[in-house]
């Protein structure tokens, strides 16, 4: 791999998978550093925090080390990339789909009220925090569909429902949002603008 700099941005991806096909160490310690926060912000919208992200980042590292004989290096690395983080994290829920802890729509209060004005200055970590409360068919169909770009046929496919159910999936995703941005942020805004 030759001589490059201590952070390794004088190597391109394509370098650095060569590198990586080769066994070379430091090349796979310097693409994992150039890609860890784009992995971790892909994982932690799949999980329940950050500890279970960090694991399907490495589970999803050790994938992309095994499978580079796939990778077509015509193509950018970093799509690539997240397919694989998406795929994992997948995989992770299937596997602890009996210890998902679910939320049901029934709790959820039906209401015809217009939709709330969505606050432009959320923070990353409101955000956060309200789609921790989803369950977790309704956070990967979310992610999936309005963040990926994935259709409900792909989603289905992925997921093992019909397309459909991802749709539905979907659709109580948002009311849930919905209603949890009404009860934690505009019911905490009230509070304060009260005092």
């Amino acid at each position: 791999m030759g001589k490059g700099t201590i952070d390794g941005n004088a190597y391109s991806d394509s370098d650095l998978v060569k590198g990586c096909a080769g066994g070379d160490k430091r090349s796979q310690e310097i693409l994992y550093k150039r890609y860890f926060s784009f992995a971790m912000s892909i994982c932690i919208r799949y999980t329940r925090d950050e500890n279970e992200a960090m694991e399907i980042v490495n589970d999803s590292y050790m994938k992309v080390l095994e499978g580079l004989s796939d990778y077509d290096s015509a193509r950018p690395f970093k799509p690539w990339y997240g397919k694989v983080l998406v795929n994992t994290a997948i995989d992770n829920y299937r596997k602890n789909l009996k210890h998902n802890e679910h939320l049901s729509i029934n709790s959820m209060t039906e209401s015809d009220e217009q939709e709330p004005e969505i606050e432009s200055e959320l923070s990353v970590n409101d955000i956060l925090k309200l789609y921790r409360y989803l369950p977790g068919q309704y956070k990967i169909t979310f992610n999936l569909f309005e963040i990926e770009g994935y259709s409900h046929e792909e989603i289905g496919r992925m997921m093992g429902v019909t397309a459909s159910t991802s749709r539905s999936n979907l659709a109580r995703a948002k009311k849930m949002l919905r209603e949890l941005y009404n009860r934690h942020i505009i019911s905490v805004k009230k509070g304060h603008e009260a005092v």
